[in-house]
């Protein structure tokens, strides 16, 4: 029998053929902590299906993580909603299990504020829920502090961890 290692996960930018790809990995983690569209979470977005279109705009980027031909995981920035002009908003970060663990969720967050600095934002926010304590973590680690109060328009009611980052 001929055995061959794993191929090693990659970010690569979201294409278009994607969409379904990412869309079900979003709905395979938010199931797996509970995070459900009735609740303002990532899986209410109108847009789910179609996140290329929405990370198509000017300003935005949205990166996946590949690994043997699939996608496991991914991440966007994107303007914040409703907000001061010079803040962008980290976005549907989410990775399958398989590939937690491994760096690409900092390397991905490393990237977006790359590039969103070069979009000229000085500021980056999130929100997410407690029940993420690794990436609540991870956040901590990159820099972000929390806050007490929601910024924009994002809808997420439920996310009641807010957490600002200086680019």
């Amino acid at each position: 029998m001929n055995f061959s290692p794993a191929h090693s996960p990659f970010l690569r930018p979201l294409t278009e053929k994607d969409n379904p790809a990412i869309a079900a990995v979003i709905r395979t983690v938010s199931a797996e902590y509970g995070l459900t569209a009735d609740k303002g979470y990532t899986v209410a977005d109108p847009n789910l299906d179609e996140l290329y279109q929405v990370y198509s705009q000017p300003d935005h980027a949205y990166w996946v993580v590949e690994q043997d031909g699939k996608v496991v995981g991914g991440g966007g920035i994107a303007p914040l909603s409703c907000s001061e002009s010079d803040i962008c908003e980290l976005q549907k970060m989410y990775f399958l299990p398989s590939v937690r663990g491994q760096g690409l969720a900092k390397k991905l967050a490393l990237l977006a504020f790359e590039h969103a600095r070069a979009q000229g934002f000085k500021r980056c926010y999130l929100e997410t829920t407690a029940f993420l304590k690794e990436a609540i973590a991870l956040y901590e680690h990159l820099g972000f502090e929390h806050i007490d109060a929601p910024l924009g328009c994002t809808g997420h009611v439920d996310c009641e961890v807010r957490m600002l980052k200086i680019l």
